[in-house]
């Protein structure tokens, strides 16, 4: 079996039907109904031919194989590798999920070579090139790596998006839960636009990371 056909055989009608409602953004005749684990199971069990032959058959038909083809990547342990792969593939990102769902371990053991890069898929315009930038600048460079010029960078993201504003609040209700001292200057002084600035005091006060007295003065910044 190729592993589309392995995808294949996985397939959850039900499942189909409930994840399609939550990525909107994509045609629900390209949903398989294949649950992440099983995603992952097949990825960590694709020997190295396979995953070569899968990572070079760009663009796939279907959400799920687009979500192999992340978590493929994710396995690669080279660091040129898996950049080359990445920046292959991020053009071909259509949906949150997907975006979301891919981390490789070897980009958080090159955080600085990682920088030039998030820079420009940052300033891409692209959507969820956009968005997978802001990711990695939450996951990598908060806490004691966080310096104002990466809370600047997204601070300075100019989009019309949703989920590229979405991923900004989410970027920094994370700040304010790590990093709050130099986050909440963000809020004090209105440097976000208003709908980003609002969602981000929101998602603030959903986090179990912050405290109630906190999360009482971030209400009284609501624009």
């Amino acid at each position: 079996m190729t592993l589309t056909e392995k995808l294949f055989s996985k397939k959850d009608e039900k499942y189909k039907k409930f994840n399609s409602k939550l990525i909107p953004d994509v045609d629900e005749k390209k949903i398989i109904g294949v649950r992440t684990p099983d995603i992952r199971e097949i990825a960590k069990n694709a020997d190295e031919k396979e995953a070569k032959e899968f990572l070079g058959a760009l663009p796939h038909e279907t959400y799920e194989e687009n979500n192999l083809h992340a978590f493929l990547i994710e396995k690669i342990k080279d660091f040129d590798t898996a950049l080359e792969k990445t920046e292959e593939f991020l053009p071909y990102v259509d949906n949150w999920a997907t975006c979301d769902s891919f981390f490789p371990k070897v980009f958080e053991k090159n955080k600085e070579k990682m920088l030039p890069y998030i820079r420009k898929w940052l300033n891409s315009g692209k959507t969820y090139t956009t968005r997978y930038a802001i990711g990695l600048l939450m996951k990598l460079f908060l806490g004691k790596d966080y310096k104002d010029e990466y809370a600047d960078a997204v601070c300075g993201v100019k989009s019309e998006e949703y989920y590229v504003n979405m991923m900004r609040a989410w970027y920094f209700a994370t700040a304010l839960a790590k990093n709050y001292e130099s986050a909440v200057k963000y809020l004090e002084e209105k440097r976000l636009d208003e709908w980003t600035h609002n969602k981000t005091i929101r998602k603030a006060c959903e986090s179990n990371r912050i405290d109630a007295k906190t999360k009482e003065y971030l209400k009284t910044l609501k624009i």
